[in-house]
């Protein structure tokens, strides 16, 4: 099994444990490696990331935790990067590239705070027309790589969080298909992973990992390559259903 996983947050951003608490479960349930990933600083909403000030106290305190830990797990100190984050990584062994936000006009929403706030910006925004909000989400996905140089793309259709069941578009209409191939076209090409992200499937909103099965088919298809991701907001949920989707990635009938 997959003893690794580079996708946790504490509470140095909307985790709910600190980063010591993540590295000692880690620890009690094998791991190997783990990453820590607090979200990268955006300026224009400082609701759920890192702050400036608090940034620096988190990778001091990584830092300080992979030498306390040296003998027991690997530690890696990495950090979440939005498509619109306003500082780089230079100070991290490693980013991941997110999208969680749309920029429309001067103003900037996130996909996945609630379903009722999806559906107000759909109508504010886009007057309804749910596969034009999902035409923006993917143009700027599709950028992710380019504006953060990021190493592993986070969660590629994380504008279905709330979609189960296609509760608000159908996700086999031609206009959300092609949407998220040509997104996925351009990803594929930068060579970076894609994470099978299982945190919407631990917090009950997907019954599916990020990207979708039919998603993941068509990029492995492409060349595309995987890692497993938990995207655990606490200690319970880090490795969360690895060995199903690995067992699946090696052969799909398993699931």
């Amino acid at each position: 099994m997959v003893l690794t996983d580079l996708h946790s947050h504490t509470n140095y951003c909307d985790g709910n444990n600190t980063p010591e608490e993540m590295v000692l479960s880690a620890i009690e349930k094998g791991m190997e490696c783990i990453g820590l990933s607090g979200h990268g600083h955006t300026s224009f909403d400082e609701s759920f990331c890192m702050s400036v000030e608090g940034q620096r106290e988190y990778i001091a305190e990584v830092k300080r935790l992979k030498e306390k830990y040296a003998d027991q797990i690997e530690l890696r100190l990495g950090v979440e990067l939005d498509s619109f984050s306003d500082e780089g990584f230079a100070d991290f062994d490693y980013a991941i590239a997110s999208t969680h936000y749309i920029f429309v006009g001067d103003e900037f929403f996130s996909v996945d705070d609630t379903p009722e706030l999806l559906a107000e910006a759909c109508d504010k925004y886009f007057g309804g027309d749910y596969y034009a909000l999902c035409e923006a989400y993917f143009e700027a996905e599709a950028q992710a790589i380019t504006k953060t140089n990021g190493d592993i793309i986070g969660h590629f259709d994380l504008v279905s969080k709330f979609n189960e069941k296609c509760k608000f578009w159908d996700e086999n209409d031609p206009r959300y298909v092609a949407a998220w191939q040509k997104a996925a076209n351009a990803l594929i090409a930068s060579g970076r992973p894609f994470e099978i992200n299982t945190g919407a499937i631990s917090r009950g909103w997907r019954t599916q990992p990020y990207p979708s099965l039919e998603m993941i088919e068509y990029i492995k298809e492409r060349g595309g390559k995987f890692i497993l991701s938990s995207d655990s907001h606490n200690t319970e949920n880090l490795l969360y259903e690895f060995e199903t989707y690995q067992k699946y990635l090696s052969n799909p009938s398993n699931l």
